[in-house]
Order: C-alpha cells, then sequence, then structure tokens
C-alpha cells in the first residue's frame, strides 16, 4: 500500500482521459451529495467478476445468502469500453437508476446502474439531481 489516498489512488490508476471522467463524475456527486462520503469498494460483482469501485456512502444491505453486507449508495466503476455508475437507493421501489435514466443522456441504463461511453454522453445536471436525491435531499 502507498499511503496514499485510496480514492486519489484509484482515480490515478485510470488512463489519462478515462481518468478525467470519473473524476468529472466524482466531483459532481461530491458537490450535489457532500454526505456521501467517498471510499473504495472491493470484491467480486454479482456476475462474478472482480471490481474496485469508488463508493459514495455507505450502506449496509443483505445478500442473497443472507449475510449482512457493506455496500455504496452510489458507486463508479470503470469498465474495459465505458464507465458505470451504480445506484442503489430508490424512490416508490424504484432505483433511480431507472427513475432518472430517460433524462441522464445517451446512457445504458440497467436495473441499478447507468453506464456511458464518455462524459459527453451523460447529462451531468440531472446526475446532481439523482445524487442529491440518493442522499436522502431533494
Amino acid at each position: 500500500m502507498s499511503g496514499q489516498d485510496p480514492v486519489v489512488e484509484f482515480l490515478d490508476g485510470l488512463s489519462v482521459q478515462r481518468r478525467a471522467e470519473a473524476r468529472a463524475v466524482h466531483d459532481v456527486i461530491r458537490a450535489a451529495a457532500p454526505d456521501l462520503e467517498p471510499w473504495i469498494w472491493r470484491g467480486v460483482m454479482w456476475g462474478g467478476t472482480d471490481q474496485t469501485i469508488l463508493g459514495h456512502g455507505r450502506m449496509t444491505q443483505v445478500n442473497r445468502s443472507g449475510k449482512k453486507v457493506e455496500w455504496f449508495v452510489m458507486g463508479l466503476a470503470s469498465q474495459k469500453a465505458y464507465l458505470s455508475l451504480y445506484v442503489s437507493a430508490v424512490r416508490d421501489g424504484r432505483y433511480l437508476a431507472q427513475v432518472y435514466g430517460d433524462r441522464l443522456g445517451k446512457v445504458k441504463i440497467g436495473s441499478s446502474s447507468v453506464s456511458f461511453r464518455r462524459l459527453a454522453d451523460l447529462d451531468l445536471a440531472v446526475l446532481a439531481e439523482l445524487a442529491a436525491e440518493a442522499a436522502g435531499g431533494d
């Protein structure tokens, strides 16, 4: 371990272009939802892939085997060809990724995820609204 801030280490470990995009998304989330403290989550996602995710906020979830696990309210991951935002927050039983999906831009919406190839494809103002709601604001 380098002793460097793990969030900075995560961002610095990305390619130059991906780093700038991830930092911009991180900055939007931090500004819109300052109570969602950033942290690094490492583990195996439900698809079986090892992931390192820049989490924002902490929550406890119960996995399929009934075990309590620490999770993030919002998480940012760098995939091979795109960035993914995972959003655990819900409104009226729907993940916020689905609630805001049609307004987020040229993105792919999963049940609780938003994936995009370039920062220009993501509407950052709408992302800020989503992050504020995820943090418990309006």
